[in-house]
């Protein structure tokens, strides 16, 4: 694993108050199999309330079952999930968003005949106020349609995307796709933003603005951030909180600065960790 530079890594005073930061969200004990095969066991962590906390680890380590869990698209055989004290678990994933969680894929789930502008205001569904009644009449649809507009017309311009606002997301860049999903993931104006893998297949200095945009999200509004990524560099540039998974379990937690030279998570990376556990 390659060693981070340390001039990237954030304030290390604020990574170590996330210890004692209100939390927004609280997973503890989380279990999930898949028959006979256990994919996360026992794993507990918090994410501090306007936090960026990532979970770390190995192919196999259990990173994306926990998010999955987390965002309900799994059924865990044991443990709680709380978001501000909110029940996940008693809720069904499509609720999710209109709680504050939102989160993007590992492959892009956009619709590729509808514009920019369109996918993203797909993101602020959640937030429309009128009833079946006046929907179906068209009463006040308008006006609403205007400020989901505008809201997202607004995301695309702060993620630097805005001149390609009314093109068909079929054929645009790599790159430029993602920070579509991640403005239609902010038009649902989460507390929780969940990201899942969001450098993959991103060149370097893509990684270098995702960092930038990552940060600029937590400095500039109410959201925290859970993060899944396998890119080194970004991870403790922009993390106040790392939580290290191997073979669906906790292996070390902290701050990027400290976790980042702990020997248990050099070995996951470069001893050859298990890998029976589902990703």
């Amino acid at each position: 694993m390659t060693t981070p530079d340390p001039r990237d890594a954030p304030n290390v005073a604020a990574a170590a108050a996330t210890a004692t930061a209100p939390a927004l969200l609280e997973v503890d004990g989380l279990t999930v199999r898949f028959g006979g095969l256990t994919a996360v066991e026992d794993l507990s962590f918090r994410v501090g309330d306007k936090h960026i906390t990532a979970l770390i680890g190995p192919n196999g380590a259990g990173k994306t079952t926990a998010f999955n869990a987390i965002s309900r698209l799994v059924k865990p055989a044991a443990g709680s999930i709380r978001m501000r004290g909110c029940d996940l678990l008693r809720r069904h994933s499509s609720q999710l968003s209109g709680l504050g969680l939102t989160r993007t894929f590992q492959n892009l789930a956009l619709w590729p005949g509808l514009t920019v502008l369109e996918n993203v205001m797909v993101g602020a569904h959640h937030g429309g106020k009128q009833g079946f009644a006046r929907a179906a009449l068209r009463l006040g649809t308008a006006r609403e349609e205007r400020a989901l507009r505008d809201q997202s017309l607004g995301l695309l311009g702060q993620l630097g995307i805005a001149d390609v606002a009314f093109q068909p997301c079929e054929g645009l860049p790599y790159g430029t796709l993602k920070r579509v999903e991640l403005a239609r993931a902010l038009a649902g104006r989460p507390k929780l933003l969940m990201l899942d893998e969001p450098a993959a297949g991103l060149t370097h200095g893509e990684v270098r603005e995702l960092g930038e945009l990552i940060q600029r999200i937590r400095e500039t509004t109410d959201v925290s951030v859970l993060l899944i990524e396998h890119h080194m560099r970004l991870v403790m540039s922009v993390s106040d909180w790392v939580v290290a998974l191997a073979s669906g379990r906790k292996l070390v937690e902290g701050p990027p600065t400290e976790v980042q030279q702990d020997e248990r998570l050099i070995e996951a990376y470069l001893g050859g960790a298990d890998s029976h556990a589902a990703q």
